[in-house]
């Protein structure tokens, strides 16, 4: 009979001869996920991810430093400077998002897939790609406007597996058309082998059928608005007591405005005008410095 303790190490060094001699097994690759996410540290600033398929913003591009193809965006997908991408701090991921360029009045389809900008300044970071047909430098700093497209986002929340509860769909109100003309081919651009027209009315350019396939291309159609650059400020939170807004503003020495009439009233705390990204971003540095966490550079 076998003590127990020489069968303990007979079976022990048997697993381990066949862990060391067994060919290893291909990596696990991630596969692309519908992801919102939890709240998460990027630098010195705390973002809190949350489902918006009506989100509008403006403030400042940045474009991402990152050139090299092949590594995995936040939500699974392989990253292609060459593809019309970009990152969002909060975001669902992916969604589609029509970028503005405000300075110029260019306006192009993007996927979001992934997290950032790192500059707290800084309202989205497009690919190398999207930035070029923006005509957007590769500094950045450029003042845009960004809009949730949907129903082709919500398609894609539909479309890709997920580990997390889906929120229920609550229909907006429709938001307003922004005229645009399309432009011309971009010289060697490349176009979706299939796709849809987009709703009545003026559009950037066609979307992609309704899929969650990340190697969709999103054709390389970019519109021209007009240009309708504006001040750069920085708002300080939003409040519904003027009170609250003042004792605020007063943490940073800003001032009050106040939108709206009643109940309806919204008290926003403001710094700025601004002539330049810099001295905007130096004043946004000392108001998170000031603990004002929700601070942003926007365009007004």
């Amino acid at each position: 009979m076998i003590p127990a303790g020489a069968l303990y190490l007979a079976v022990l060094g048997g697993c381990m001869l066949v862990c060391s001699c067994a060919p290893p097994g291909p990596a696990a690759v991630p596969a692309p996920q519908y992801v919102v996410g939890e709240p998460y540290q990027m630098g010195s600033r705390w973002s809190y991810p949350r489902e918006d398929f009506d989100l509008r913003e403006s403030g400042l591009a940045a474009v991402i430093a990152d050139r090299r193809a092949g590594r995995r965006t936040v939500n699974g997908e392989i990253y292609d400077p060459d593809r019309l991408t970009a990152s969002h701090r909060t975001l669902q991921l992916p969604a589609i998002l029509r970028v503005t360029n405000l300075e110029n009045g260019l306006q192009l389809l993007v996927r979001v897939n992934d997290r950032g900008p790192a500059q707290p300044g800084r309202l989205l970071e497009l690919s190398r790609r999207a930035a070029e047909l923006l005509q957007i430098p590769p500094a950045g700093g450029t003042q845009i406007a960004i809009a949730v497209e949907g129903e082709p986002s919500r398609t894609l929340a539909a479309a890709l597996p997920t580990q997390e509860a889906r929120s229920l769909r609550i229909d907006a109100a429709p938001r307003e058309q922004l005229q645009a003309e399309r432009l011309s081919d971009v010289p060697g651009a490349r176009t979706a082998a299939s796709v849809r027209r987009a709703p009545a009315g003026p559009a950037v350019a066609d979307l992609p059928r309704p899929s969650g396939d990340e190697n969709v291309v999103l054709p390389e159609l970019p519109a021209r608005g007009p240009a309708r650059p504006g001040r750069l400020m920085i708002q300080a939170g939003s409040f519904t007591s003027r009170g609250d807004a003042q004792r605020q503003a007063a943490r940073i020495g800003a001032r009050v405005d106040t939108v709206g009439q009643g109940r309806r009233a919204e008290h926003r705390v403001r710094l700025g005008p601004f002539p330049d990204a810099a001295q905007a971003d130096n004043a946004l540095e000392a108001a998170l410095r000031s603990g004002v966490s929700d601070a942003r550079i926007i365009i007004d």
